[in-house]
């Protein structure tokens, strides 16, 4: 790699910490394979992953909030982002979970810094688009209900007229 490829990859991973969340993780051993389902995860969540040289991460995030995790670049190391603040975060605890060859060091989630235990409470929380979802059930279950609510009366009265029309057709 020469000196404009470098400078190129700092540039570029400081981007990626200044406009996404990302998570720190060590990759002890991890089969092609396996980093290629890890990427294939992390793709289907809209998060991705890439293995950087630690002296480069560490120059990127240099003067920036997120230096305070400089020392998370040691060893084998890559990085997982998303600009959803959960993707990256639940796609690699997920994976970790079942391959112990990956392990959560931390990340960044703009000026904030998380160590494992924060990364995986960020991994618990609901995706954006799972909070949509449940926002939207919220504001139309009380619609829903009110249009219940003054139906109801016409079909109760409904059904009493046709009650009191059957007794006396009787």
């Amino acid at each position: 790699m020469d000196r404009t490829q470098k400078a190129e990859m700092v540039d570029w991973i400081g981007g990626v910490f200044d406009a996404n969340t990302v998570v720190v993780v060590a990759n002890q051993g991890l089969t092609v394979t396996d980093f290629e389902t890890l990427r294939g995860e992390l793709r289907n969540t809209g998060a991705s992953m890439r293995v950087v040289k630690n002296r480069l991460a560490k120059i990127a995030i240099t003067g920036k909030p997120s230096e305070k995790i400089a020392h998370l670049f040691e060893g084998p190391t890559a990085i997982a982002f998303s600009e959803d603040p959960v993707a990256a975060a639940k796609a690699v605890k997920k994976f970790a979970k079942e391959n112990d060859k990956l392990t959560i060091l931390g990340g960044a989630m703009g000026e904030e810094i998380l160590d494992e235990n924060a990364v995986n409470a960020l991994a618990s929380m609901p995706s954006r688009e799972e909070l949509l979802g449940s926002i939207v059930a919220a504001i139309t279950s009380p619609a829903s209900n009110i249009a219940g609510a003054i139906g109801a009366p016409a079909s109760n009265i409904a059904g009493i007229l046709e009650t009191l029309e059957n007794r006396e057709a009787a």
